[in-house]
């Protein structure tokens, strides 16, 4: 990433990590001060990239609904970019156990209800599974790449199946977004960030997966693709 994007992004980080993971040690920390210190954050690096960000299809989305939010995830933008797309609705994501390794990160992150998930352990896993339907039930959608890691091509990578075991589990319906641009500002595995882009997210009518028999989960998969799809 560039040094002056890295050095932006690192002290935004620190800034609402270290006073986040002090008042979760003191038992003071409320879910509204994460959403404000995340929207903060979001809102820094989507500013400082000079990111214009267009949004289309929230008329669909319920402020007091909570999904199974899925995308494509072609950059690590993809992540402020959603938080400011869909605030003020509470998002948190399911992240990779290697993310939950970084000191004081870490704990910022356990503590403002962001899921870990260790893919190659299927117990640990479950047990992260659960945790997210119970914060889905809480009101808290939760953002999950579909394809399991960023993609570095136009086509959409193989789903895999546990972001849609949660929405069945959860009882939650599943919204797709479509986020188009954001590899442009910073593509997968690259280290250079353009300033200015345009992003947009097109976000598709919800799918709930109650209308799919749990044998079916291969068409509520492919129903879901194809609404992402529709919108790159």
């Amino acid at each position: 990433m560039t040094v002056r994007h890295l050095a932006n992004a690192t002290y935004h980080t620190l800034r609402i990590c270290i006073p986040t993971v002090i008042q979760s040690a003191l038992g003071t920390l409320t879910t509204p001060v994460c959403d404000a210190r995340l929207d903060s954050w979001s809102a820094a690096l989507v500013r400082y990239a000079k990111i214009e960000i267009d949004v289309s299809g929230l008329e669909q989305v319920p402020e007091g609904e909570a999904f199974v939010v899925m995308s494509n995830h072609r950059s690590h933008y993809d992540i402020p970019v959603l938080f400011q797309a869909l605030r003020p609705r509470r998002l948190r994501m399911v992240a990779k156990s290697e993310l939950f390794r970084v000191p004081i990160w870490a704990g910022a992150m356990r503590a403002a209800g962001f899921v870990e998930v260790n893919r190659s352990n299927r117990i640990a896993a479950m047990r992260s599974l659960e945790r997210a339907r119970d914060a889905i039930r809480a009101g808290t959608s939760i953002w999950i790449a579909p394809e399991g890691t960023r993609g570095s091509g136009a086509e959409l990578g193989a789903f895999k199946k546990g972001g849609f075991h949660l929405a069945v589990g959860a009882e939650a319906r599943i919204l797709p977004i479509s986020v188009v641009g954001t590899e442009r500002v910073l593509p997968a595995r690259g280290t250079h960030v353009t300033d200015g882009e345009r992003v947009t997210v097109k976000v598709a009518a919800p799918l709930d997966p109650r209308d799919y028999a749990k044998r079916d989960l291969k068409l509520l998969m492919a129903a879901v693709r194809e609404r992402i799809v529709a919108g790159l």
